[in-house]
């Protein structure tokens, strides 16, 4: 196994922008819940300590027993982190006058300290607390400030421990790459966690795992399942069976695209047309969770006599990425979420599960994909709901709605693509309305639907901001639904970001 950094999740909400950041310096990272570091793992190289809601002198703090891991490992603590490693240690922190948030820079630097090599000087950095450190014990030695944080950084002498109570892993600290990269050397990590080598360990791990055994897997169409399906079928070839349900709920002629695109990729994929079964099952249904559950029911019932066809299946392969993995678990190891995968499907069906992506973030995902010869158009997919139409048609579910609703969307996101902008957002889509209004076509009064564009930008859909799509383009949009869909007379522009909102309706 790789050697890796050890990330301790004090509950911070950038915990899982320092392990990208790292994991984009090639090296392989796991975030843990602060109370459960795994001493007796030898690959460990570091450790980092994440930031935190919290107040270090809360009573209900995250604490940490550091005492084994700080002599044995380099330690980098970050915001909360720097300030519990100095509490505990006999400095002090105490409530900032006001709360320090946003760009800063740093007016002075030890820049012989192992951790600022090649920082200068004025660097920008993010500031986001609202304690700060005003004493540091005598072992403690300041290696940065700002302008108005005297203990921006600090290193304890005799020891290879670090801490900053500004947050290089966000995007706004300039240097914060550079500084993580430093902190890398002194762990001396080799730096050589690639798409490659992932790939290389992972089919040898599955070969290993699996043997003659037979894998069956469900396939979405989306990046995840596609990827899994590629390192699997590279690894066992004919023994896997992938299986792809057309739920009546996907994008105009997706069915067929895909199901092509899988027989490119040398795939044995049995497509099932179960359109009739979903749409009778949902209809006169408006609930959005009960559309899921449908939705979902009726996907298992089918993959599961699907699999039942296929004599000694013993695993199923599922897409789970490492943001299922994390979110699955609070940081005191509660399940707060479930997987948005296939849940309940390995216990009804008694298969071992296999999720060769858990350990991946979805850009990480990406990079292997491409890594794998798999065609731009499959990587570069937009996210695409589990339920699909189901929770883009608010309300009750028809035929006649899918067929709005597709013909709509159809015409978006292939003007996305001519545009040159399919790339330049996270996800898009066309949300048909249960609103119905008056228009005039020609010389007659209509009354008929409306449908909303939504398109966000976003890292990893924890939070999203609408995306700022040209006027120019909005209007041709709109144009064209209007004029080629029948049954829709006006179109509007979702632009609310995630949080307040989410990036689906329902």
């Amino acid at each position: 196994m790789h050697e890796k950094i050890i990330i301790l999740d004090f509950g911070s909400q950038t915990t899982q922008l320092i392990g990208r950041r790292v994991r984009e310096l090639n090296t392989y990272c796991e975030i843990v819940p602060y109370n459960k570091f795994p001493h007796n793992d030898p690959n460990v190289k570091g450790v980092i300590l994440s930031g935190s809601p919290f107040s270090v002198y809360d009573d209900n703090a995250f604490k940490a027993d550091l005492s084994e891991i700080r002599h044995k490992f380099p330690v980098l603590g970050i915001c909360y982190g720097a300030q519990f490693i100095s509490h505990t240690s006999g400095g002090k922190v105490e409530p900032a006058g006001s709360r320090e948030y946003g760009r800063a820079h740093l007016t002075s630097i030890n820049n012989t300290d192992a951790l600022l090599t090649g920082i200068e000087v004025g660097a920008q950095v993010w500031m986001s607390h609202g304690d700060t450190i005003t004493v540091i014990p005598e072992s403690f030695e300041i290696i940065a400030s700002t302008e108005d944080v005297a203990i921006a950084g600090y290193r304890v002498n005799g020891e290879k421990t670090w801490g900053v109570q500004f947050h290089p892993e966000v995007f706004h600290s300039e240097c914060g790459t550079q500084i993580l990269d430093n902190f890398l050397v002194i762990c001396q990590c080799s730096k050589d966690w690639t798409p490659a080598s992932f790939i290389e360990e992972t089919v040898k791990g599955l070969q290993a795992k699996l043997g003659d055994d037979k894998v069956i897997l469900a396939l979405s169409g989306g990046v995840d399942s596609s990827v899994v399906a590629v390192l699997l079928h590279k690894a066992i070839g004919k023994n896997l069976t992938c299986v792809f349900v057309d739920n009546g709920l996907l994008r105009k002629n997706e069915f067929e695209k895909v199901l092509e695109d899988y027989a490119h990729l040398g795939l044995n994929v049995i497509g099932v047309d179960a359109k009739a079964k979903f749409y009778a099952e949902l209809a006169g249904e408006s609930d959005p969770e009960t559309k899921r559950k449908i939705i979902g029911k009726g996907f298992i019932d089918i993959f599961n006599e699907e699999a039942l066809k296929i004599k000694d299946v013993k695993w199923l392969g599922q897409g789970t990425i490492y943001p299922d993995i994390i979110e699955s678990l609070s940081i005191t190891g509660t399940t707060i979420k479930s997987h948005h995968n296939v849940g309940g499907l390995p216990e009804k069906m008694h298969l071992k599960l296999i999720e060769p992506l858990r350990l991946l973030f979805k850009d990480e995902v990406r990079s292997v994909g491409t890594e794998l010869g798999m065609m731009p158009h499959l990587i570069k997919r937009h996210p695409f709901p589990g339920p699909g139409l189901g929770i883009r048609i608010l309300g009750d579910i028809t035929p006649e709605k899918v067929r709005i609703l597709q013909e709509a969307d159809d015409i978006y996101i292939s003007g996305l693509r001519e545009w040159g902008l399919y790339d330049k957002v996270w996800q898009a889509g066309t949300i048909l309305l249960p609103v119905r209004s008056v228009g005039v076509m020609g010389d007659e009064r209509t009354y008929e639907n409306t449908v909303a564009l939504r398109a966000v930008t976003s890292a990893d859909a924890m939070t999203a901001d609408w995306a700022h799509l040209p006027y120019e383009f909005l209007a041709k949009m709109s144009n064209d639904i209007i004029n080629k869909v029948k049954g829709v007379n006006r179109v509007v522009y979702d632009i609310s970001s995630k949080p307040p909102a989410t990036i689906e309706w329902e």
